[in-house]
This record gives C-alpha cells, structure tokens and sequence, in this order.
C-alpha cells in the first residue's frame, strides 16, 4: 500500500498536478483501498486547520503583499542605496540587506524576490550588472524570507513539533544575519572582480531624508519581533498588528493604495494562503496513513538500527531534504517529513530547535533548487527571462548556501545562542 501511495504521488507530480491534489488524491485512494471511512477525511483535513497558530500565516503574508504594492518596499530600497549604493557592488548589498528587511516582516521568500526583484534586478541591469548575476542574486537573497524571522515554514514546524514559535523565531535571526553576511561578502567580491561600477555618493541631506521616508516601514520588524519576544502579542496577533500597520501606512503616509491596489492585495494574499492551507490539509491526511501503518515507527526503527551516529544522520537527512526540495515546496517537506524524524532527533540528542534550522535552510535551498523552485519562477516572471538563465545564475549561490548550511550543522551555538533568552 506504501508502494502504492508513493507510486501514486509521483505519478500525479509528473503530470503536473498541483501539490495539495498530488498529496489528498494518492491518500485517499489508498485510505479507501484499505476500508477507511470516507466521511472522516474532510473532518480531519479540518482539524488539521483548526489551530490558533496557523492564522499567523494569512497575517504575515498580508502584511508583506501590502508592504510590495503600497510603497513601503520601495521606500526602503530608496533608502538603502542613498547610504549604501555607492560603496563596490552597492546595488548587490543594497538588493541583499533589502530582502533581509522584508524578510523580516513578509516570512515568505516568493514575496520578498517578487518584491525586491521587481525593484533591483532593471536596477541592477542599467548599473552594468549581468542580468543573469542579477536573476541569481535576486532569488538566492528572496530565500531569506523563510529564514529570517517571521517564517511561515517555521510556523509550520512549530506547529507539528509542538514547540514554541518565539523559540523557533529566535534561533532564525543569527543564522539568517550569517547568511546574509557571507552574500553580502561574496556580492562584494564579485563586483570587484567583475569590475561593477558603483552608483553616485549621496550627500548627508539625501540619505536623511530617504531615511526618514522609509522609517515607517523600518519600524515593521521592530513592532513584530519586539512584541513576540517581550511577550506582548503572541506571533498570531502579531501578524495582524503588522497587517494593519502596513495597511494605515501605505494608505495614510505613502498614499500608495487606492480600491484597486488593494483588491490586488486582497487577491494575492487568499490566494498565497489557501496555497498553504491547502498542503497542510492534505499533508494531514498523507500523515494520517503513515500512523496508522506505523510507517514513522518502521522508519525510525531502520534508522537507529542502521545509523548510530548523529553526524551521519544529519548528512543523510540533508541529503534527502536536497533531493526533495528539487520536486516539492517547503511547507509540504516539512509535513510529509518532521513526523518520522521527530522521534529519531529526539533518541540521538539533537536539539528540535537546531533541527529547525537546519530543515529551513534546506527549504531554502529548496527554493532555488530546479526544476520546481518557487523562486526561479518568480525572478523568470519579472525578469521576462527564460527559467534556464535564472538557474545559470542562481547556481554559485546554491554552492554558497551549501556552505552556509554546513556550517549551521557543525555550530549548534548559532541558531541556539539568542533562544535562552524566550520562555
């Protein structure tokens, strides 16, 4: 029946079918072959729903939709280049510390390439930038969404190993500011050897100014993450303060959205969140045939009988996230894989939080792996170039992530250093 249900997905991900239907419509053929009864399906695919910390999700992905159509993106790279954009590779760092700001409210990596690649890579292009350096950059740098906090996928994580959010949100920070550090490095050394040029100084008066155009919008991860982790609101509620902020702000400060601007926004945001609810329903039901056949049981039986030592089942389980990551998202990664690893963690002392941040920045990866990264279909869709230039582009930046993470698993510290503060 496991072959079956295997055979089934793959079958249906080959024939293009969306994710959520590839998933519910292989467990439910199995779950009917073995006598399950059907009218149980949708009440535990609302189940999996009915869960207090999944409504942050609508709220982060609203507020970041309203912070990319209501000025407050471009506001902040207008800033970011009056102060940096001068220095070697300015247009790079600026693109890179832009989509670290907007990860840090949006938690999505397609919103913040769509964002700040809408933005910079023409920008990019007429400075003197390779378009296709530009494309790699752009995607490679929209993968810190997921990473910096907030972060739907570790929402998600939170939400299936039952452990805090504002934990999991804390151990994200330093290595997503790692990452970012080593792409802002590499940006600058590659425009010195490329020799791209640099945009002109600002004075003092323009960078001021700039600034204090885009403080409102700096003010957004501050008030999320602020409140979260002094205990304030909880990551549900914050989403909706941010929401509400973006809102007031690009409405009454920027006077960027009008009734049209915001049916766009309300549009994209149902749709990006049913997307994610969608999965996790039907990931519920994928989860609820491996319990009842005891697959993770079997699995983690294999597992420690096979492997003993946890340096080796972190190798392979990085390599199983890469080869997944090729063919499906993040969020369905994490529920069709966490279940049967949770236990397996747990039994060789790895840490659950650590854990989640390795697993992140393998979804990270993920997202710029072909031939489904969510992010190479973006950058391709706003740079009107084929998908084939973005992944020539992305590729020295999947080496360098590759990297990144291999220090994140060998350094436990880094992602659990700030996370002894939160209860």
């Amino acid at each position: 029946m496991t072959l079956t249900l295997f055979s089934l997905f793959a079958l249906l991900m080959l024939l293009r079918v969306p994710i959520f239907v590839c998933l519910a419509l292989a467990t439910i053929v199995v779950l009917w072959q073995q006598g399950f009864v059907m009218y149980m399906i949708p009440q535990r695919m609302f189940a999996a729903l009915d869960i207090t910390t999944l409504m942050a999700i609508p709220g982060f992905v609203f507020a970041g939709v309203i912070m990319a159509r209501g000025g407050i993106a471009r506001h902040l790279v207008d800033a970011l280049r009056t102060w940096v954009g001068h220095t070697s590779g300015g247009l790079a760092v600026v693109t890179i510390l832009a989509c670290m700001v907007f990860a840090a409210i949006s938690g999505s990596s397609p919103a913040t390439a769509a964002a700040i690649g809408s933005i910079m890579i023409p920008g990019m292009v007429r400075a003197g930038y390779s378009k296709t350096y530009a494309m790699g950059l752009v995607a490679a740098s929209g993968t810190l969404g997921i990473l910096i906090p907030p972060s739907i996928p570790l929402i998600v994580y939170g939400t299936v190993a039952e452990e805090s959010i504002g934990k999991l949100f804390m151990a994200g920070v330093l290595p997503g500011l790692f990452m970012g550090a080593v792409l802002v490095a590499s940006a600058i050394m590659v425009a010195k050897l490329r020799g791209y040029g640099r945009e002109p100084k600002a004075d003092w008066a323009t960078r001021w100014r700039a600034l204090g155009k885009a403080m409102p919008g700096l003010l957004l991860p501050v008030l999320i993450l602020g409140s979260i982790y002094k205990g304030i609101a909880t990551p549900t509620e914050a989403s909706v303060v941010a929401a509400a902020y973006a809102l007031l702000v690009s409405r009454f400060v920027y006077r960027e959205l009008n009734g049209k601007v915001f049916r766009a926004i309300v549009q994209e945001t149902v749709t990006t969140s049913a997307m994610i609810f969608f999965i996790i329903a039907s990931a519920m039901l994928f989860a609820l045939y491996l319990t009842n056949n005891q697959v993770p049981q079997a699995v983690a039986e294999w597992i420690t009988q096979s492997v003993t030592n946890k340096w080796v089942f972190l190798i392979a389980t990085n390599l199983l996230f890469f080869i997944l990551g090729t063919f499906l998202e993040a969020v369905s990664i994490i529920l069709i894989t966490l279940p049967i690893f949770l236990p397996i963690i747990k039994q060789m002392g790895i840490d659950v939080i650590h854990f989640a941040i390795i697993m992140t920045v393998n979804m990270e990866l993920a997202m710029i792996t072909p031939p489904v990264g969510l992010n190479l279909f973006v950058v391709s869709g706003i740079a009107k170039e084929k998908l084939g230039a973005v992944v020539r582009g992305v590729a020295p930046f999947i080496v360098l992530m590759i990297l990144v993470l291999a220090v994140i698993v060998v350094w436990p510290d880094l992602s659990l250093w700030l996370t002894k503060s939160v209860k």
